[in-house]
């Protein structure tokens, strides 16, 4: 889970992390207001903010989305452009409004999940303010790499010698070292896979602050964490919610075939069968990842199906079982069973399904399954026959529509 810059930054800021202060607007109404309270609070002192857009996503600035404002009014007027502007796909629905920092040097700095070697790392450099990516580039000499052993952590000596590795003045070092150090009880604490800071600013009275924040929270480690005001409903796929509500494992993509399986292994390898199969009718690619796991009942099938066939998206829908510990007659069952539910419930099924059963007590499935006489069940023997006649299916939809 990716969080707001803003968010970001009151989770630095519990852990001790210097920002800049700012609040949140979602008008620019709001913005004015912010910008007149700062001014208040700095009576004498030049009323500089800056209005930045708070989307998850980079390249802010050189989209327009991040402007310097001298007074209320140009605060106001400013964040009324910003609001609503479409950065990288992302629509802009609030701004952070932070007082302006003077500003003496830019680093980086983040710490992240390294998954190739298995252990976490640090990136540090003197060359902050511009995407890292192209400091990697076109300057690698100037971003230092430094492993951080998940026993021994960060302490003071490990963050002095990842700053000056980045190649920190030492003026810097002391301050930005203390800033690693608690950068880094937020990335174990809170279950991040990154946690960034670019840049990383010394200001002109010699402080250490982050300027910028970028946090990356392990889903998987929701469990044990209380993330709830890092909710973000609006980024949500709607099919996607509807899917967690019934407990499904379930994955929007921009496909026509629908994609239900038992096992995420499967499902993935489904999803590059059916991406193959659908090169040979122009391109046809899977709409969804859906693992039902390993029960298949009449409710879990019915669900499964009332999701991915609510995709507008999709055109047909490709069931491919493996038994195992469930049974393929359990699988054909649900199927059958599914099939009423739905048109009891007033969505009957109108798309065709392949079915493929293989595994446990596949003979008895697609016994069961040809005995139902379900006009829009297909049964095909292979997973590749099933994937391209799934393809076909979507695609002489897709072409009738």
């Amino acid at each position: 889970m990716d969080l707001f810059e803003y968010q970001a930054k009151e989770l630095f800021a519990e852990y001790g992390v210097p920002i800049p202060r700012g609040k949140v607007a979602a008008s620019a109404a709001e913005a004015r207001q912010i910008a007149e309270e700062f001014a208040a609070g700095n009576a004498g002192a030049k009323p500089l903010v800056v209005i930045k857009a708070q989307v998850k996503t980079g390249g802010r600035g050189k989209a327009g989305g991040v402007k310097l404002a001298d007074t209320p009014d140009e605060a106001e007027d400013k964040a009324a452009a910003i609001l609503g502007m479409d950065i990288k796909g992302h629509t802009v629905h609030t701004v952070l409004v932070a007082e302006d920092t003077d500003i003496a040097q830019e680093y980086y700095l983040s710490f992240l999940v390294d998954r190739a070697e298995r252990t976490f790392l640090s990136m540090c450099s003197v060359e902050g303010g511009v995407e890292i990516e192209e400091v990697a580039r076109t300057h690698p000499e100037a971003l230092a790499k430094i492993p951080v052993s998940p026993l021994t952590g960060v302490d003071r000596a490990k963050a002095l010698e990842i700053v000056r590795a980045g190649g920190l003045p030492v003026e810097a070092q002391e301050g930005a070292a203390q800033l690693a150090e608690r950068l880094w009880a937020v990335f174990t604490d809170e279950d991040a896979t990154l946690v960034e800071v670019n840049p990383l600013v010394y200001t002109g009275d010699g402080r250490v602050v982050a300027l910028d924040a970028k946090v990356t929270l392990d889903d998987n480690a929701a469990f044990r964490q209380e993330w709830g005001s890092f909710a973000d409903p609006a980024a949500v796929d709607p099919l996607e919610a509807r899917a967690k509500a019934r407990h499904l494992n379930y994955v929007k993509l921009d496909g026509a075939v629908g994609i239900i399986g038992n096992g995420a292994g499967l499902v993935m390898s489904t999803l590059d069968v059916v991406a193959y199969a659908g090169e040979e009718f122009g391109g046809v690619r899977p709409a969804n990842f859906l693992d039902i796991g390993g029960g298949a009942s009449a409710e879990v099938m019915a669900n499964g199906l009332d999701i991915v066939l609510s995709d507008p998206s999709v055109r047909s829908v490709l069931v491919n079982v493996f038994g195992g510990i469930t049974s393929c007659d359990a699988v054909a069952n649900g199927i059958v069973s599914a099939m009423a539910l739905l048109a009891d419930r007033g969505e009957p099924v109108r798309h065709p399904i392949v079915v493929r059963l293989d595994g446990n007590n596949a003979a008895q499935g697609r016994a069961i399954l040809a005995e139902a006489n379900l006009p829009l069940v297909e049964q095909v023997a292979t997973m590749d026959d099933a994937a391209r006649r799934a393809a076909e299916l979507a695609a002489a939809a897709v072409n009738g529509a």
